[in-house]
C-alpha cells in the first residue's frame, strides 16, 4: 500500500470532508465511523480531533470508546489478567455495542445511544444516561479491534503501527497484549479491510492511504 505524508490537521480536514460527502450505506439518517487502532496509536486522539472539526462544520457528533464497553472482570479475566487471546476475543462486549450503539442508529431507530456500559475500576455498570444523536449526526467509535465484526460502519479508519513501533509505544505493563494485535493483523487484516489507513509510527509525521480501500 502506498502512503503519503500528511499533517494531523490536513488529515482531520480530509476525513471530515469525506464524512460530509457520505450517505449511509443502508439508508440510515446517521453516519457511523470507526477510528480503529491499538491504544499505542491513540485512536481516541484522532477521534477527538475529528469530532471537533465536524462540530465546527455544524454536525452533531457522538464520540464513544470501546473501552467503555468492557465485559465484567469475571468474564474477561476468566483465563487470567494477561491472556492475549482473551483480550482479542472476550474483553469487549460487542453484543452490547450492537444493542446499545448500532441498533438505535439503524433506519427507523431512536438515535438514543448509550455512551458507555461498564466501569473497569469499580467493575460495575456505569449507569450513564442515554445520549440523543439527531438525524444527520455522526457516531465516532474509537478503540482497538473494531474491524471484522460486521459492525455497519459507513467509514473505517485504521491507525497502524509497525511491530517495532507498537512494541516501543506500548507501556511495559500492557505488552502482554502485543500477541493479540499480531493475531488481529493476521486474521482480520485491518489495513486491507479499512477504507482509510493512517500509519502513525512517528506521531509527529503521519502518513495515509489517501484513498478508499
Amino acid at each position: 500500500m502506498r502512503l503519503e505524508a500528511i499533517t494531523w490537521e490536513r488529515l482531520t480536514d480530509a476525513l471530515a470532508g469525506r464524512i460530509d460527502a457520505l450517505t449511509a450505506h443502508d439508508g440510515s439518517p446517521w453516519l457511523r465511523v470507526a477510528v480503529d487502532g491499538a491504544p499505542a496509536a491513540a485512536p481516541g486522539d484522532l477521534a477527538g480531533r475529528l469530532a471537533e472539526e465536524l462540530r465546527l462544520r455544524g454536525r452533531a457528533v457522538h464520540k464513544a470508546g470501546v473501552h467503555g464497553f468492557l465485559r465484567p472482570a469475571s468474564l474477561r479475566l476468566e483465563y487470567g489478567r494477561q491472556d492475549a487471546d482473551a483480550y482479542h476475543d472476550e474483553w469487549f462486549d460487542r453484543r452490547a455495542l450492537w444493542r446499545e450503539v448500532f441498533q438505535p442508529l439503524e433506519p427507523g431507530g431512536t438515535g438514543r445511544v448509550l455512551p458507555d456500559l461498564w466501569d473497569p475500576v469499580t467493575d460495575r455498570a456505569t449507569r450513564s444516561p442515554y445520549a440523543e444523536l439527531p438525524p444527520g449526526g455522526v457516531l465516532l467509535l474509537h478503540g482497538p479491534l473494531l474491524l471484522g465484526h460486521w459492525f455497519p460502519f459507513d467509514l473505517t479508519v485504521h491507525l497502524t503501527l509497525s511491530p517495532a513501533a507498537l512494541a516501543r509505544r506500548t507501556p511495559r505493563d500492557e505488552r502482554w497484549t502485543l500477541p493479540a494485535f499480531a493475531r488481529y493483523e493476521a486474521e482480520t487484516r485491518p489495513e486491507e479491510a479499512a477504507d482509510v489507513v493512517v500509519r502513525a509510527d512517528d506521531p509527529r509525521r503521519p502518513a495515509w492511504s489517501g484513498t478508499a480501500g
